[in-house]
């Protein structure tokens, strides 16, 4: 297999994945930049995903646009604008390796947390501007990178208690704006060439084809089978990365 064709299959699979999370398999979106950053640049993979996560954004957007907290999303959008800021400034700065190194470590953070949350319930809080602000800047500098915003994002909602829809709303809302302000500086990294849009375009089919097996196989899935084989491949996938990055 060419090494087009490879990046094309690997792309198609990491868009896939982001479907699957869009569908209803929570976290599968974790693995889009990871994997196919195995195959090119970690920037070029996280800027080729980010139209497919902001096309998705829409259809979430018309599904909970009526139902957010309006309190969180004033803290965390403008602190996560702020981590955007400071992931444009580390990205600008910093070679392909060290990017690597940094997903690797974000994806192996994912699934600690992942276990923390399945073994220690957190104590119930409201929302906060300390904890808000803390958590913002990690969601906003975490999605640049990786598009990996979502672990920060539950450390801080999830004790809150919301009720199922706003809690869903609320994040569709705070990642369709997180989403919306990446183009800005992904763009002036100059990431948004004719090959890269193009690509962006075509992965946005399988993406649309995860969303919808995402539905089906939500319902019939394991949740305990499904968590134990995705913490194994994120580890897997990171520890390729984190190895990648420093040899």
């Amino acid at each position: 297999m060419s090494p087009q064709t490879t990046e094309w299959v690997v792309s198609a699979l990491a868009a896939f994945a982001v479907g699957l999370g869009k569908g209803g398999l929570a976290a599968m979106g974790t693995f889009g930049v990871p994997l196919m950053a195995l195959v090119m640049s970690p920037l070029r993979a996280a800027a080729v995903l980010l139209p497919v996560f902001v096309f998705s954004d829409v259809f979430a957007l018309l599904l909970y646009r009526r139902h957010f907290s309006a309190r969180n999303l004033a803290i965390l959008i403008p602190a996560a604008t702020l981590g955007i800021a400071l992931g444009w400034y580390f990205a600008a700065s910093v070679s392909d390796r060290a990017i690597e190194i940094l997903i690797g470590l974000i994806g192996l953070a994912f699934c600690v947390n992942r276990w923390r949350q399945r073994h220690h319930r957190v104590a119930a809080h409201g929302a906060d501007v300390p904890r808000g602000t803390l958590w913002g800047l990690v969601l906003g500098f975490a999605s640049f990178v990786a598009h990996a915003g979502a672990p920060p994002f539950q450390v801080y909602v999830q004790p809150q208690r919301l009720p199922r829809l706003v809690y869903a709303g609320t994040s569709a809302i705070t990642f369709a704006a997180v989403n919306a302000i990446k183009l800005v500086p992904y763009w002036a990294l100059g990431q948004f060439s004719t090959d890269n849009l193009q690509l962006s375009l075509w992965l946005c089919a399988p993406a649309l084809l995860g969303t919808q097996i995402g539905k089906v196989v939500v319902r019939r899935v394991s949740e305990e089978g499904y968590y134990r084989f995705l913490m194994a491949a994120l580890v897997a996938v990171s520890l390729q990365l984190i190895y990648k990055g420093l040899h």
